[in-house]
């Protein structure tokens, strides 16, 4: 059968189905935020919540790297993908981003599994703040940090590869407390809540819904879980993505094309079906003889 033949397939399963849908950071690279294990993607080793909470010296090299890379993923946009996320409403949008992108393409039903970069939260008092404002006080005390380093390159999790970070400021909570990005680090626990509301949806679709993963290696349990818990319930799952993942054994359709193009045809499959149909809606760029 051809990659086409595949898709449309695909595209027929899911177009008139209750969803659920599980993104990863493979969604997010054409905001021009760069994912961690796609084909080509260099060995990263992200900071552990074990490492942040370890040292001062570890938080300031965490702030540095952090501040440098928020100038970019702060300023990101959503694509077609995320977009095409919102028009089609699933029954429940679960995201390993932490970019804030699905929110800012209008996406309702929505679990963000690992938290926002655009929040921050003290390990002390636990109260949380707004990441925007702790940029401009980032700002204030490392003048011309940014001339100096805005060179290096970014990591997906919206910090960047730099090695000498001694002399830079990390400000404090008003507590005296010291502050986290309010995000999920590795070797955290996502809060039970989430996860709750997650299986509870994913158990919800049974035989006659359907999941989707679109742009993750599920090289980490948080996800994998998800789609482990959907095939053991006869639910399909369909995974695009560019690459091996995790869950591949376990999916009804494999396909490895763009995030962004699949999920606008299937934005115009699903229309198509409820009469809704608009020709100007993520148009499709495939010639009439691929389609």
């Amino acid at each position: 059968m051809t990659l086409a033949a595949l898709e449309d397939e695909a595209l027929d399963l899911l177009a008139d189905r209750p969803l659920v849908v599980l993104t990863g950071a493979g969604l997010s690279t054409d905001s021009g935020i760069p994912d961690y294990r796609g084909p080509g993607a260099p060995t990263r080793a992200p900071m552990t919540y074990q490492e942040f909470v370890a040292t001062p010296e570890a938080q300031q090299r965490y702030w540095a790297r952090s501040h440098l890379g928020w100038q970019r993923m702060g300023r990101a946009l959503p694509n077609d993908g995320h977009r095409a996320l919102a028009a089609l409403d699933p029954d429940l949008l679960i995201t390993q981003n932490v970019d804030g992108l699905h929110e800012a393409a209008g996406s309702r039903r929505l679990v963000a599994l690992h938290g926002r970069v655009s929040e921050v939260t003290c390990l002390a008092c636990r109260a949380t703040s707004s990441r925007a404002d702790l940029e401009r006080e980032l700002d204030a005390l490392n003048p011309g940090w940014l001339e100096r380093h805005g060179w290096v390159e970014s990591r997906p999790d919206g910090d960047v590869d730099l090695d000498d970070t001694r002399d830079f400021v990390v400000p404090r909570c008003t507590c005296g407390g010291s502050l986290k990005p309010h995000v999920v680090f590795f070797g955290e626990n996502v809060p039970p809540d989430r996860v709750a509301r997650c299986y509870a949806a994913v158990e919800a679709l049974g035989t006659s819904g359907a999941m989707l993963v679109a742009g993750s290696s599920l090289t980490v349990m948080s996800g994998l879980r998800f789609v482990k818990r959907a095939a053991a319930g006869g639910t399909p799952v369909v995974i695009v993505n560019r690459g091996l993942t995790r869950g591949d054994p376990l999916a009804t359709y494999k396909l490895e094309v763009g995030c962004s193009e699949f999920l606008g045809r299937l934005v115009r499959r699903s229309l198509k079906l409820s009469g809704r149909a608009r020709a100007d809606m993520f148009s499709d760029p495939r010639s009439a003889g691929d389609r």
